[in-house]
C-alpha cells in the first residue's frame, strides 16, 4: 500500500512540477500586473475611505427614529452637533461673548446641509465661561463628513472675527468623532507597520537560519498586502469602506501572508534537504503544503463569513475585506512562491545565521516523551487553560469613546468640557402623530423629567404637521452603563405620561449605543453557532472523521476561553462590545490553520500505513518548529495593534496574539498530540454511510521524486525541518 501511495504521489509531484514550469512566466506576469493595478488603486481608493465612528445597526430603533426626525423635521438634521464655546476672560452673558455666539449662528446658516440652531439651556453646574449651541446637520454619513470641515471653518472664522481671540469654539458630535478616527486610523496603520515589519524580519531570520529566506517571506507577504490593499481600495469605489476595516484587513493579510508563505518555504526546504531538485521540490511543496494552505484559507473564510449575517455594516465590511486578503495570501503562496523558489534557490541560503543544530532532534525527543506520558501532560495543560479562562466570568462588555485618544483633539476638548458642565448627552424622543391632530401633549412628561436629577432640561418641538420631538439633555455620558438605565426610564415614563397608544422612538448617541450592545449580544450567539457549524463541516470534509472536528472545536474553545480570560485581566474586566465578534472569528480561523497543518501531517503518515502513535510523533516533530515560528510571527503581527490609539484595536490585537500563542504551543504541541495518541485509530472514525457522501481527499505520502545525489547520505537519513539544503550538506 505504501509503495503504491509513493508511486501515486511521485506522479502528482511530477505533474505539479511540470505545470509550474509551464505556467511560471504567466504567474509572474499576473502578479506583476496585480501589483501595478493595486498601486494605482490605492491612492484613488484612499480618498473614498470613511471613518467608522459608531458601528450602529441599520435596523435598530435609534436609526429608525433618526430617519423619522430627518424626514419630518429636517431643521434638526440627520445628526445634531454641538458648538462648545469657552473663554478665559469673558462670561457667557458679556456682549462680546454673545456677539461671538450670534456670529457663529449666522455663519452656520450659510453652510450647505446645516439645519436649525438651538441654544442649549444652562446646567446648574455649568461653568459661567462656557456656552453651547445645538446645530442640525443633514445628509448621510459621507455627506456630513464632507460638510464638517466647511462648517468648522465658517464657525471658527466667525468667532475669531467677532471676539478677536477672546472666545474659542469646538465642534463636537458623532461626525467630528468619526473625522478624528479617520486621521487616527491612518496614523495607526503606519505605527503597526513600523513595529511589526522589523520584528517579523528578526524572527524570520533567526527562525529560518538565513537572511535570504526571511527576506523572501517578508517580500511575499508584503506583496500580498499591497495587492489586497489595492483590492480593498477598489472596493471603496463601489461601496462604503472605513479606515478601521483597512487596518484590520492589512494586519490579517500580513499575518496570513507570512504564515502561508512560511509553510510553503519550509516544505520546499525539507524537500531540497532530502535531495529533490528545485523544480521537483517546488512541486512537492505545492502538492503537500499547498493543499494544507488552501484548507487553512478555507477555514479562515468559513469562520469570517459568519460576520456577514450581522446587521452592523462595519463588521460585514471587515468580513469581506478579510476574505479578500485571505484569498490573496493563499493564492500568492500557492501560485507565485512555487515559481520563485526554484529560481531563487541559491538566494535562500544567503546570510546564514548560527542556530542550534539539533532543533529537530529536540522536538523528536519531546514527541516521544509525550507519547509515553500523555495523561499527565494532557491533564496539566487543560487545567492551566481552564484557570486562565476563569476571569472571563467577570468580563463586562460595553462601548467606550476612548477619551484618552481624543484628549488633545478639538472634539475631545469639547466633549470633556460638556461632560464637566453636566451636558454630557442629548436624547431626542420622536413622537409621530396624525396630521392635523396637533402637537402631542408632553406637559406631564417634561414635569416628571424636571424632577429627575440626572436630567438637566427638556424641551418639546413640533413640526406643525405630524411629529413632536422632545429633546432631553442629561448629565450621563452616552457610553456609561447608567446611560442605558436612563434611556429605559425615559421610555417607561413616556409610556406612563403620554396619551395612550403613543409611539415613542429614541434617537441620539445613548440610543445608538444601546442598540449596538443589544445587537452585538444577539449576534454573538448567532455567529458562534455559525462558526462552530462551519468549523465542524470543514474539518469533516478535510479529515473525513467525526472525531477530529469535535476535537478541533473543543481545543479552539479552550484556547479562546483562556485568551478571553487573560483579556479580562488585561483590561480590568471590560471589553468593547464589538471585540468578541471580531476576535472569535479571527481566533477560530487562525487556530484552525495550525490544526490543519499539524493534523494534516499526522494524517499523511497514518494513511501511509504508519501506526497511530508513531504517526502522531512524526507529525508533531515535523511540524512543531514551523508551527511555533509561524505562530510567533503571527502573534507579533497582531501584537503590533497594541501600538494603535484605538481601544478596540488594542483589545483585538492582545486577544488574537495571546490566543494564537496559546493555540500553537499548549494546544498544538501538548493537548492535541496527547489526545490523538490516547484516541488511537478512533481519531479517524467515520460511519460508512457518511463516508460515501463525502468527497475523497487524497493525502500524499513522502514521495520518491527525482533527487540530487548527496555524498555520505542514505535515503533513510532524517532531514532537518527548516535547515536549507546547503546547510544540510555542510552538516
Amino acid at each position: 500500500m505504501t509503495r503504491q501511495s509513493d508511486i501515486a504521489t511521485t506522479g502528482s509531484v511530477l505533474v505539479v512540477a511540470g505545470r509550474l514550469g509551464r505556467l511560471g512566466r504567466l504567474s509572474l506576469v499576473v502578479w506583476a500586473v496585480a501589483a501595478v493595478a493595486a498601486l494605482i488603486l490605492i491612492p484613488v481608493g484612499f480618498g473614498h475611505l470613511r471613518g467608522s465612528g459608531l458601528p450602529v445597526p441599520e435596523d435598530g430603533s435609534s436609526q429608525r427614529a433618526a430617519r423619522l426626525i430627518a424626514a419630518r423635521m429636517p431643521q434638526l438634521g440627520d445628526e445634531q452637533v454641538v458648538l462648545a464655546f469657552s473663554s478665559r476672560q469673558l462670561r457667557r452673558e458679556d456682549g462680546v461673548y454673545q456677539g461671538a455666539m450670534g456670529a457663529a449662528a449666522r455663519a452656520v446658516t450659510g453652510v450647505r446641509g446645516a439645519g436649525r440652531v438651538l441654544a442649549v439651556p444652562e446646567s446648574p453646574v455649568q461653568d459661567p465661561h462656557h456656552a453651547y449651541l445645538l446645530v442640525g446637520l443633514n445628509g448621510d454619513a459621507a455627506a456630513r463628513l464632507d460638510r464638517l470641515p466647511v462648517l468648522r471653518e465658517a464657525v471658527h472664522r466667525a468667532v475669531a472675527e467677532a471676539a478677536r481671540g477672546r472666545v474659542t469654539v469646538a465642534v463636537t458630535g458623532q461626525t467630528p468623532l468619526t473625522e478624528e478616527l479617520v486621521a487616527a486610523d491612518v496614523g495607526d496603520l503606519r505605527a503597526v507597520e513600523a513595529v511589526t515589519v522589523p520584528a517579523a524580519l528578526v524572527l524570520l531570520v533567526f527562525g529560518l537560519g538565513s537572511v535570504g529566506s526571511a527576506v523572501l517571506i517578508l517580500l511575499a507577504a508584503g506583496l500580498g498586502v499591497v495587492v489586497s490593499t489595492g483590492a480593498v481600495a477598489g472596493l471603496s469605489l463601489v461601496t462604503p469602506v472605513d479606515t478601521l476595516t483597512l487596518v484590520v484587513a492589512t494586519t490579517v493579510g500580513f499575518g496570513l501572508g507570512l504564515d502561508y508563505s512560511l509553510l510553503m518555504l519550509i516544505r520546499y526546504r525539507q524537500a531540497r534537504a532530502e535531495g529533490l531538485v528545485p523544480q521537483a521540490a517546488a512541486g512537492r511543496a505545492t502538492a503537500t503544503a499547498g493543499r494544507a494552505v488552501l484548507w487553512c484559507a478555507a477555514a479562515v473564510l468559513v469562520t469570517g463569513a459568519a460576520l456577514l449575517t450581522v446587521s452592523v455594516g462595519l463588521l460585514r465590511t471587515v468580513a469581506v475585506a478579510a476574505a479578500v486578503t485571505t484569498v490573496v495570501a493563499a493564492a500568492l503562496a500557492t501560485t507565485l512562491l512555487p515559481v520563485l523558489l526554484p529560481r531563487l534557490d541559491g538566494f535562500l541560503s544567503a546570510g546564514r545565521v548560527r542556530r542550534p543544530a539539533d532543533a529537530r532532534a529536540s522536538w523528536e525527543r519531546w514527541a516521544r516523551h509525550l507519547m509515553r506520558h500523555p495523561w499527565p501532560y494532557l491533564g496539566g495543560a487543560v487545567a492551566v487553560l481552564v484557570l486562565m479562562a476563569v476571569p472571563v466570568v467577570g468580563l463586562r462588555l460595553g462601548v467606550d469613546l476612548d477619551r484618552a485618544s481624543l484628549a488633545h483633539s478639538e472634539m475631545g476638548v469639547g466633549l470633556a468640557q460638556m461632560e464637566r458642565d453636566g451636558l454630557a448627552n442629548v436624547t431626542l424622543l420622536a413622537l409621530p402623530h396624525a396630521a392635523g391632530q396637533g402637537p402631542v401633549d408632553t406637559t406631564d412628561l417634561t414635569e416628571v423629567l424636571a424632577g429627575d436629577p440626572r436630567v438637566v432640561t427638556s424641551m418639546a418641538l413640533d413640526n406643525g404637521r405630524d411629529l413632536t420631538v422632545v429633546a432631553v439633555v442629561d448629565r450621563i455620558p452616552a457610553d456609561r452603563p447608567a446611560a442605558g438605565a436612563l434611556l429605559n426610564d425615559l421610555r417607561r415614563r413616556a409610556g406612563r405620561t403620554l396619551p395612550g397608544g403613543q409611539e415613542v422612538l429614541c434617537a441620539g448617541q445613548a440610543a445608538d449605543l444601546a442598540d449596538l450592545q443589544q445587537a452585538m449580544r444577539a449576534a454573538l450567539r448567532q455567529v458562534a453557532v455559525l462558526v462552530l457549524a462551519g468549523t465542524f463541516v470543514l474539518m469533516l470534509v478535510v479529515f473525513r472523521s467525526l472525531v477530529l472536528p469535535v476535537k478541533a472545536i473543543a481545543m479552539n474553545l479552550l484556547s479562546t476561553g483562556a485568551a478571553f480570560g487573560l483579556l479580562s485581566w488585561f483590561t480590568g474586566h471590560t471589553a468593547n462590545v464589538v471585540v468578541p465578534l471580531m476576535a472569535v472569528t479571527l481566533v477560530f480561523g487562525l487556530s484552525l490553520d495550525y490544526e490543519v497543518f499539524l493534523v494534516h501531517r499526522i494524517t499523511e503518515h497514518y494513511r501511509a500505513g504508519t501506526a497511530c502513535r508513531e504517526a502522531v510523533a512524526r507529525g508533531l516533530s515535523g511540524t512543531a518548529q514551523p508551527i511555533t515560528l509561524a505562530a510567533t510571527t503571527m502573534a507579533v503581527v497582531f501584537a503590533g495593534l497594541l501600538a494603535t490609539g484605538r481601544q478596540e484595536l488594542r483589545q483585538v490585537g492582545f486577544l488574537v496574539a495571546v490566543a494564537v500563542l496559546l493555540d500553537a504551543t499548549v494546544i498544538r504541541l501538548v493537548v492535541v498530540p496527547a489526545l490523538m495518541q490516547l484516541l488511537g485509530h478512533r481519531n479517524w472514525w467515520l460511519p460508512a454511510p457518511l463516508a460515501r457522501l463525502l468527497p475523497p481527499v487524497p493525502t500524499p505520502a513522502p514521495s520518491s521524486a527525482p533527487r540530487v545525489p548527496r555524498p555520505g547520505r542514505t535515503e533513510k537519513d532524517p532531514a532537518p525541518t527548516v535547515l536549507s539544503h546547503r546547510e544540510e550538506t555542510r552538516s
